[in-house]
This record gives C-alpha cells, structure tokens and sequence, in this order.
C-alpha cells in the first residue's frame, strides 16, 4: 500500500514537470517565431513582447528545477525514473537557452538601422521554419517518448548548421 501511494506521488511529481516543459517549450517556440518577425519587420513592439515572455521562460526554468530537485529528494528514484527527472532538467535547461538566443534576436530587430538586404533575411526565416519544426518534432518526442523520433530531430541539425554557415558567409560579403 505505501509503495502504491509513492509511486502514485511520483507519477504526479512527472506529469507536473512534464506540463511545465510542455509549457516552457510553447513559450520557447512563441519567442522563436516573434523574434525573427520582428527582425524581418522591424517590429519594435513584437520585439518587446519577445523580451517580457523571457521572464515567463526563465521563471519555468526555475519551478522545473526545483520541483525536480524536491521529486529526487522525496521519492529518490532510480534507473529509469531518475533519467526522466534529469531529462526534464536538461529540456529546460536548453529550452531556457533557446529563449535567451531569441531574446538576443529580438534585441538586434530594433538595432538593425538602415542595414536589411532582404535576401539575408529570407534567408533567416526559413532557417528560423527549420528549427521551430525541429523545436515542436523534438519537444512532441518528449512528450510521447518516444527516442526514434528525437534522434531523427538531432540528425536532422546538419540542415540547420548548413543554413547557419551559408547566412553567416552571405553577411561577412555585405
């Protein structure tokens, strides 16, 4: 009976932290796609909306920590259980980083001045579509856990290191 009631506790313990990445990874993608919009239109007030959701990421960051380190301290789970605590610990942690990159987008939309070849910017976009496809492929893998389709997303990043590379050379000729 007692261990019904801990392992019960602890299924409770991962669906909550499983909804605030679920969240977390919303919020993620919304700064992504609102970020390299208000870059390709110079949209100050989109850009700003990208800065105030950073907080809302950064404050999910920290609930998903510290409930994952309250989950480990009370339930002490093992082998599999322990690796979706600290798997949901490292979600974050990158989903927080993804924020931050768009958080640095959004602060270059309002600073880009007279300099916006639109070629270049076309270019941003459709890297930005690959990697919020990427960003929803790999968090719905999370959510169903299912591995095949998470290592399908990571060997998909050639694509998107490609595109980097290309935007990056294209801007140095400007």
């Amino acid at each position: 009976m007692m261990n019904e009631h801990t392992a019960k506790a602890f299924d409770i313990d991962l669906q909550e932290i499983t909804r605030m990445v679920a969240e977390m990874g919303g919020l993620a993608e919304k700064q992504v796609a609102d970020a390299v919009g208000a870059l390709a239109r110079r949209d100050a007030d989109r850009a700003k909306r990208v800065l105030e959701i950073d907080a809302s990421v950064d404050a999910l960051q920290q609930e998903i920590e510290e409930k994952a380190v309250l989950t480990i301290a009370r339930r002490q789970p093992m082998a599999v259980d322990l690796r979706e605590v600290v798997s949901a610990l490292r979600v974050a942690n990158d989903l927080e980083r993804i924020g931050d990159l768009a958080k640095n987008i959004a602060k270059r939309a309002v600073l880009t001045g007279d300099f916006h070849p639109q070629k270049l910017i076309r270019g941003v976009e459709h890297m930005a579509a690959l990697v919020l496809g990427q960003l929803k492929r790999v968090l719905d893998s999370y959510a169903g856990r299912d591995l095949v389709k998470a290592m399908a997303v990571w060997k998909g990043d050639e694509e998107v290191d490609a595109m980097c590379i290309s935007l990056f050379r294209e801007l140095i000729t400007y």
